[in-house]
């Protein structure tokens, strides 16, 4: 695995001298935030070993390497999902390779399924908690301790601070966020009704098939994890309608001007700090 990782991420250094702390994942639809990237190299997954690649369509499955605002990041274009056949530790070994390259904060997005009967399709979602349903777990197995801790705390998965601070953006830009629970399951299946509700039982307020794993693996690493779901159909009582993976894109890809707003305003508060 260590080897894996640092091979991975020698190419990928040797194709760029930015120095990047903040890293970004770019979910269902929501390639679009490519355009705020003044782009200095761009690798296709299947260029940089021991990299996945992609098998669903809106995951372009490319890494982009720039800035935003003069600030260096470092996004898949794109991510890995367990329902493609890859192990959870194949699902997020960009995040170790992130982490290999110095990023020291992650910027995670997502389309999903709202459980909250105050969501309205196209609402931006701030991640404050997760649930995770997947049936394994990318830790499983003999610990790396170069990695990180065998037993990682994970009382503050989503950073505090920064969740604080997409409060203050939101109110700022008018961009009426929602903050709740986020559920991640195995998929391939949109969730049935009797499944809408036992997730809204446990305390879901949004569901979908990514984002926990990869943040396990990154507060593992040590990283700083922000994470932002737009949600695309509702599993309320009442409203639940049959939906299908182009309708999410569509749902993504309106909604995404807020996301990207949120996401540049985050990487700049970051790099303040940074300075």
């Amino acid at each position: 695995m260590l080897d894996r990782i640092r091979e991975s991420a020698e190419y990928i250094q040797s194709k760029s001298n930015l120095n990047f702390k903040i890293g970004i994942v770019l979910g269902s639809g929501l390639g679009g935030l490519k355009k705020d990237i003044d782009i200095e190299c761009e690798l296709d997954y299947s260029e940089i070993p021991h990299f996945p690649t992609s098998t669903v369509e809106g995951h372009s499955g490319k890494l982009l390497m720039g800035k935003i605002d003069h600030t260096p990041v470092i996004a898949l274009q794109g991510r890995f999902h367990f329902y493609e056949g890859y192990s959870l530790q194949e699902t997020t070994f960009p995040i170790r390779v992130f982490k290999a390259l110095g990023v020291e904060s992650i910027l995670l997005s997502n389309a999903s399924g709202g459980l909250n009967p105050e969501q309205s399709i196209g609402d931006v979602m701030i991640i404050t908690d997760h649930i995770h349903h997947f049936p394994d777990n990318p830790l499983r197995g003999k610990n790396i301790d170069e990695l990180g801790p065998r037993f990682p705390d994970m009382s503050e998965p989503y950073n505090f601070s920064l969740i604080e601070k997409a409060k203050e953006i939101g109110e700022t830009n008018d961009l009426n966020l929602k903050f709740g629970v986020y559920v991640g399951t195995s998929g391939p299946t949109y969730e049935s009704r009797a499944e809408y509700k036992y997730f809204r039982y446990i305390g879901g307020d949004a569901v979908g098939m990514s984002t926990t794993a990869e943040t396990i693996v990154a507060v593992h690493s040590g990283m700083k994890v922000f994470g932002a779901s737009i949600i695309s159909d509702l599993g309320v009582e009442g409203k639940i309608v049959e939906i299908s993976h182009e309708e999410v894109q569509a749902v993504a890809a309106k909604a995404e001007p807020k996301l990207s707003l949120l996401f540049k305003e985050i990487v700049k508060h970051i790099a303040v700090n940074l300075a």
